[in-house]
């Protein structure tokens, strides 16, 4: 029998967050979920008129595929599904990683090798497409989430199911208020950061494109992020797990980057080409339901309080000019059990111990027991 959160959710994904229209062709796209998942986001595309198209995968074969990467493998691979992309109006993934760390101990290299070739595809699905990317719970996500299995389930409905709507009235005024602000500066343990988000634009998300949603972004300008961060997040790229990373920058640019026994992953990862080095996003993240890392960056670049400051690829529609084939959120917790910490725009104190200080961001704040 279908739980039916699952239907809830697939209405919700098809008829809110992508919003179908008649028609449309739609690229069902399914990493190691539950028949059912797949029947109810067909059926859900069907209600709305629109046309399903499918494609499951299994995260230990492609695991395998990209332990004896090639380019001519990759090449081809990227050249099918770009083709199949620009048929798409839509794009909808659902990923169920029975293992958070599977790709763990894939050479770098390869990795490298099918980010480059895959990043035009990507680049059609974000910026051509209505897309929208989400997990499915798991067993594995709950041990990372130091939760009982149906716990977690329903702490995942829970946060994937909020009320969007009410959520991004608060969302708007608070990206009202970043696109008025020149000068942030970010002050928490080991970290002292400024930087100018001055003519850039700020986009609230509300449940349209990641599920959970729930965060305000923009991208600083590109030269000028000076001082350090240290993320109080642990954080998973490429298959391996980072805790402690410390950034200290110059002009824009990471001039130094350490991790507890980490140092030479992390700087490799850094190394990947000349934009890995500079910031392509700032977002602040609000999902009121979601208070702890979980190795998962689709719930941990929401948690309430929190910020993420990303190495990398910038946004088309936050663009800071920056270019590379790295986009790595990495989250500062600023809540009193995480260390604390203040954000302040223009002087203005905005966000104290990860709480909003004006009362009508109040619905953004951590949700209480």
């Amino acid at each position: 029998m279908t739980d039916p959160r699952t239907t809830q959710l697939a209405q919700a994904l098809v008829r809110h967050s992508c919003r179908i229209q008649p028609g449309e062709h739609v690229l069902l796209d399914l990493y190691d979920t539950p028949d059912e998942v797949g029947v109810e986001l067909i059926r859900a595309v069907r209600n709305v008129g629109g046309i399903p198209h499918i494609r499951e995968h299994n995260t230990r074969i492609v695991r395998e595929m990209l332990a004896g990467a090639t380019d001519d493998q990759y090449e081809s691979i990227a050249a099918l599904e770009l083709e199949e992309m620009k048929l798409m109006s839509a794009y909808i993934a659902i990923r169920g990683s029975r293992n958070t760390f599977e790709n763990s101990g894939i050479c770098a290299d390869n990795m490298k090798l099918a980010m480059k070739h895959m990043r035009a595809v990507h680049n059609q699905r974000v910026c051509k497409t209505k897309w929208c990317v989400l997990r499915w719970p798991t067993p594995s996500m709950a041990q990372s989430a130091g939760m009982s299995t149906e716990a977690f389930e329903d702490f995942y409905f829970r946060c994937c199911l909020a009320d969007y709507e009410a959520l991004s009235q608060a969302m708007d005024k608070l990206a009202e208020r970043m696109m008025k602000t020149d000068k942030v500066h970010i002050i928490g343990p080991d970290t002292d950061l400024t930087f100018s988000i001055k003519g850039m634009p700020a986009i609230p998300c509300a449940g349209e494109m990641n599920i959970p949603d729930g965060e305000v972004f923009t991208a600083p300008i590109l030269d000028s992020v000076n001082g350090t961060i240290y993320y109080t997040a642990p954080t998973v790229y490429q298959g391996i797990p980072f805790d402690g990373i410390r950034l200290t920058f110059k002009n824009g640019k990471i001039v130094e980057a350490h991790c507890n026994g980490k140092d030479e992953e992390l700087n490799k990862i850094l190394d990947t080409d000349a934009g890995a080095r500079f910031i392509g996003e700032f977002a602040l993240g609000v999902n009121p339901y979601i208070l702890k890392p979980m190795y998962d960056i689709l719930f941990d670049e929401k948690i309430a309080g929190s910020f993420h400051f990303t190495p990398g690829q910038a946004y088309e529609n936050c663009d800071n000019t920056n270019r590379s084939q790295v986009h790595w959120d990495m989250v500062c917790i600023q809540r009193p059990e995480y260390g604390g910490g203040e954000i302040w725009f223009d002087d203005e104190l905005i966000r104290k111990d990860g709480i909003f200080t004006d009362p009508e961001l109040a619905i953004l704040n951590p949700a209480k027991d």
